[in-house]
């Protein structure tokens, strides 16, 4: 298992780049976190807690497919450092500026989701830069999804260590600043500076003119509002347990499950169709998030987060390939911003249906929300089978995909598909 992933990391730049991503997402991965507890930290409600982040998530679903097309049309280097900038701005703004002006703290967070920068679907851009070999560049989607696992099991303890040592400002104003200094080591490699998109076709719909890539969004939307749910929830059965602590635990677990079931995922090669398979995980994950309902003692639930994520960096994983397998020619960035966006938005309601689930019902209501939303994933993907039976070009010749510069297979998976 580790050889495959020591061959990637060795590769020309790919250390940096995957690090410098994941430091320059922590912001992102963090951010609604952080909102909730400096929200909770400043006397504010769990619903006004839930708004603000679900704000920020809007916020940043609006700006990710935004940037991500002009990161296609302009290269990465003058998109994503300014505006990672922006968004670390917006969030000393609100760390800065409290609660005392809601239309300012909205503002804030809007700011700073919306200058959000597309640094995951750069990540993905840049991978077949970086490697040789389709064996290679979908190991490095596992690997991807893995180290975002580990980014969300390190984020939220660092984010409740940040806390405790000091202040949710201060834990803000920290992330925020090392967010800036990931993006600019991106930035400042080579294959960031030297990347271009392949030639697109001129299309007001961009990237969502592919029905396929339409269903696989529909589903990841669902996949979000889980996690969102679980966001929220998580706090309030930390409440509940009178321990802040708690929550970090928590979260780290859902992480850590994550991360062990990616590792196991890209350690072997897969036979047969991406878009069958993530039917399949998209199932277990469903099956992963209905026991969290029970909210039984942390020790217990602590184990049953960790299970809870055993399949989402698979689902997360697989969902790269069929997105490079179903979106047009010259639109790579911002297919995988619109995953992005997505996701954001699914968890940005997840966050703003578990504010009030938590008040209106109890805190098992709003672990409920993720059981819900993980079911609603699987309906989208059985329902859409046919759309992403087979992946769908726009162009009139595709003589390769610029995330995949060898096919649109997976290792040991040919598609029948002539490139």
């Amino acid at each position: 298992m580790a050889a495959g992933y020591l061959d990637i990391l060795r590769a020309r730049h790919a250390a940096r780049l995957l690090t410098g991503t994941l430091v320059g997402r922590l912001p992102n991965g963090t951010g609604p976190i952080a909102i909730v507890l400096f929200t909770r930290a400043e006397g504010g409600s769990y619903t006004l807690a839930g708004a603000l982040a679900a704000a920020y998530g809007l916020a940043t679903a609006v700006g990710q497919p935004l940037l991500g097309r002009a990161v296609d049309l302009y290269g990465q280097p003058r998109v994503q450092l300014p505006a990672a900038v922006v968004s670390a701005l917006g969030m000393a703004l609100l760390a800065l500026t409290g609660l005392g002006s809601l239309p300012l703290a909205y503002l804030a967070v809007i700011v700073a989701g919306v200058a959000t920068p597309p640094l995951e679907g750069g990540l993905r851009a840049l991978w077949p830069s970086v490697l040789k070999g389709e064996g290679r560049v979908h190991r490095a989607y596992a690997l991807d999804a893995v180290a975002q696992e580990a980014m969300f099991t390190v984020g939220p303890l660092l984010v409740t260590l940040l806390v405790s040592l000091w202040s949710p400002a201060a834990a803000l104003l920290v992330i925020n600043a090392l967010g800036v200094l990931g993006a600019l080591s991106v930035v400042l490699s080579e294959p960031s500076r030297t990347w271009r998109s392949a030639p697109r076709e001129a299309h007001w719909l961009g990237a969502l003119r592919s029905p396929g890539l339409l269903a696989l969004l529909g589903a990841f939307f669902f996949v979000g509002l889980a996690l969102g749910s679980i966001t929220v929830a998580a706090v309030a059965y930390a409440d509940d347990h009178g321990r802040e602590s708690v929550y970090g635990w928590l979260m780290a677990a859902l992480g850590l499950g994550a991360l062990v079931g990616g590792l196991a995922y890209g350690a072997r090669q897969w036979a047969g169709a991406p878009e069958k398979r993530l039917r399949v995980i998209a199932g277990l994950l469903a099956l992963g998030y209905l026991p969290l309902t029970l909210t039984p003692s942390v020790p217990v639930m602590t184990v049953l987060a960790a299970l809870s994520g055993v399949f989402l960096a698979p689902a997360i994983a697989c969902s790269f390939i069929v997105v490079d397998r179903h979106a047009p020619r010259g639109t790579v960035t911002e297919a995988f911003s619109w995953l992005v966006t997505t996701f954001g938005v699914g968890a940005a309601v997840g966050t703003a249906v578990a504010g009030p689930a938590v008040e209106l019902g109890s805190t098992a209501w709003s672990f409920a929300v993720a059981g819900a939303g993980g079911t609603a994933a699987l309906v989208v993907l059985l329902a859409t089978g046919r759309l992403l039976a087979a992946p769908v070009r726009t162009a009139a010749v595709v003589t390769g995909s610029e995330n995949d510069r060898n096919g649109a297979a997976e290792p040991g998976f040919s598609s029948g598909h002539k490139a």
